[in-house]
């Protein structure tokens, strides 16, 4: 992936770095408000459960990657810790490409539904809504969520929540989720302006060489940038976060 697939997080910059939100472990804050709504549902649905998702971005100045999000049963993984990551969700955490990982569940047994938000970035503090439709045909009692973004302002790190139960929502119900952040191992956490694709960095994205050599998806153990002595970081303590990244809320609206 090359940096001009990359020229619209630079539209986020000036609020990534501007607008502050700090994480906290009260579930019951309240998600912020909506900044814009993705309705767009998976081709050829119709009857099914109807769910609508609202990400808040927690970190004070890194832009999340629009999210993929798949409907999956207990069959499918997003990821295994202490395991390597797929070539799709390396793509995903290196570029924020989202279109290998939706394809590669739609191609895996126990996925109801994958698809990915086709808005810009998430800022800093700021949230972003998508509902999504299961097939009238798909088997509600067993559905689980798993959802999935890249902090653009580093080499290689994911906000992910796995496996939220979906089934035991009725109408009107939700349930708030935080999202952690993992490093995925396939990029060295150099913090170079030349592998950090967001705004910091205006770098380049996917690079299919993996030069971590944990190679394994990890808790992350979060940015270190320059002014914590890492010389030729890209980053600042502006780009520094602790978990969670980012709070999920998810309701059942059908």
């Amino acid at each position: 992936m090359k940096t001009s697939r990359f020229t619209r997080f630079a539209l986020v910059a000036g609020c990534a770095l501007a607008v502050a939100a700090c994480g906290s472990d009260d579930v019951t804050s309240p998600a912020g408000d909506a900044v814009g709504n993705d309705t767009q549902t998976t081709p050829g649905t119709s009857d099914g459960a109807r769910y609508e998702i609202t990400i808040t971005n927690l970190t004070a100045g890194q832009p999340l990657s629009p999210p993929a999000f798949v409907v999956h049963s207990d069959a499918f993984r997003l990821f295994v810790e202490a395991q390597p990551a797929s070539t799709a969700l390396e793509a995903l955490a290196e570029g924020a490409d989202t279109a290998p990982l939706v394809a590669l569940a739609t191609s895996t047994p126990g996925v109801i539904a994958a698809e990915a938000a086709t808005q810009d970035p998430i800022a800093p503090g700021a949230s972003q809504t998508r509902e999504i439709t299961l097939p009238g045909t798909a088997d509600a009692a067993s559905a689980m969520l798993s959802a999935v973004t890249m902090l653009v302002n580093t080499n290689d790190a994911i906000g992910a929540v796995r496996g939220v139960d979906l089934a035991s929502l009725a109408v009107g119900d939700e349930q708030v989720r935080d999202m952690g952040s993992y490093d995925t191992g396939t990029e060295a956490n150099d913090e170079l302006a030349a592998n950090i694709p967001g705004p910091a960095g205006g770098g380049s994205g996917f690079d299919a060489a993996r030069d971590d050599f944990i190679d394994a998806v990890l808790p992350h153990p979060g940015a270190i940038s320059r002014d914590d002595g890492l010389a030729g970081s890209a980053l600042d303590n502006r780009h520094r976060w602790l978990d969670p990244v980012a709070r999920v809320r998810i309701r059942r609206v059908e």
